[in-house]
């Protein structure tokens, strides 16, 4: 079976839509990286390299430093498709990040995104 082409995407360009989605709706860049870290364990260093150095969106997921495990929390539908259904583990992640950045643009409060309740 051949990979979904997302797999293969530059992650700085998912990263730019992801930011430019968050911004439209008055959320910050920074709300953004504090999510993808939370998500990923990537630190604001890290990402930033991640970023520079052009790894693809699989790349940058399957060699996460710390996945938080409370992401499997996060619950609900992207693109017609239940989260917490997706069997391949990294289309599950890319996922995972778009809910929360679903979730920030809709303007929740950040303790609720990351789970915090």
């Amino acid at each position: 079976m051949a990979k979904h082409r997302i797999y293969t995407m530059d992650f700085a360009k998912v990263y730019a839509a992801l930011v430019a989605k968050a911004e439209r709706k008055g959320r910050t860049k920074e709300e953004v990286d504090h999510v993808i870290g939370w998500l990923t364990g990537y630190g604001a260093n890290a990402l930033e390299t991640q970023l520079k150095n052009g790894v693809d969106v699989e790349t940058f997921f399957a060699k996460a430093p710390k996945p938080n495990p409370s992401r499997a929390l996060i619950k609900g539908v992207v693109c017609g498709v239940r989260v917490e259904e997706i069997e391949e583990p990294i289309m599950r992640e890319i996922r995972y990040l778009d809910k929360l950045v679903d979730e920030l643009a809709k303007g929740k409060v950040m303790e609720k995104i990351l789970r915090k309740d």
